[in-house]
């Protein structure tokens, strides 16, 4: 048996999204992406609008070093050189949704959801709670709200995916615009502004499509893949 596909030496270093990126539309893992993400032949980035330990577990499971850019930005892991780096207000996030409450709104999570028990530097609604109010009460604390697909993420406006991926590049002694990023969400754009080359999946919305060089006809985890094969014909 094989360890997974062989792929070309030539590929860049990578950072790429979760949901909707790696994942069905059931937000399943496409085992599909694994072999492909093991076999990578140069530092993976796993950069996501989720907690920490999702994407650490990810890397865990997949045999790959900590290479993590979690909370769309907020928390930085590079396994290599022992670093951890937390950016934002979460205090401020909190004080947001706390007068989101107060307006007779809910973050609509189960108690069993877990979408923000580990949360660092930002908090998630869902999004079938209204926007426009939790919009205003994140302006009052000087925060955005930012939809990944799957979430309303309230965070501070000056820490992104870009920022997240430019700190791991420089802790590998790299530069952001060496990396490739693929993604599907307006979370990923500031990611893609960074990098030197940006594939949005077939399902991305708009924002995204907008920023990346190339957007794939398949969507999802075989969007993912699709996306690869770009990269190996411009890159090699």
């Amino acid at each position: 048996m094989t360890d997974g596909p062989t792929l070309p030496d030539t590929l860049p270093p990578l950072t790429v999204d979760i949901d909707g990126t790696l994942t069905g539309p059931d937000r399943r893992l496409d085992p599909r992406v694994i072999p492909v993400c093991r076999a990578w032949p140069a530092p993976l980035v796993i950069a996501t609008g989720k907690a920490l330990p999702y994407p650490v577990a990810l890397c865990e499971f997949l045999g790959l070093d900590s290479l993590v850019v979690a909370e769309n930005g907020g928390v930085v892991v590079v396994g290599p050189t022992d670093t951890v780096r937390f950016e934002g207000n979460r205090e401020a996030a909190a004080a947001a949704v706390e007068a989101y409450r107060e307006r007779g709104y809910t973050t609509g999570w189960s108690e069993t959801a877990f979408v923000n028990r580990w949360r660092e530097t930002e908090l998630a609604v869902a999004r079938e709670a209204p926007l426009a109010p939790l919009e205003a009460v994140a302006r009052e604390q000087g925060l955005t709200v930012v939809d990944t697909g799957f979430a309303y993420h309230v965070k501070s406006p000056e820490v992104t995916k870009g920022v997240g991926l430019s700190a791991v590049a420089d802790e590998l002694g790299r530069t952001p615009a060496e990396f490739a990023a693929i993604g599907d969400s307006e979370n990923d754009a500031p990611a893609f502004d960074v990098a030197g080359w940006a594939v949005a999946v077939g399902n991305a919305d708009t924002a995204a499509q907008r920023t990346a060089d190339h957007v794939t006809d398949a969507t999802h985890g075989e969007g993912f893949l699709e996306a690869v094969r770009w990269l190996r014909a411009v890159t090699g």
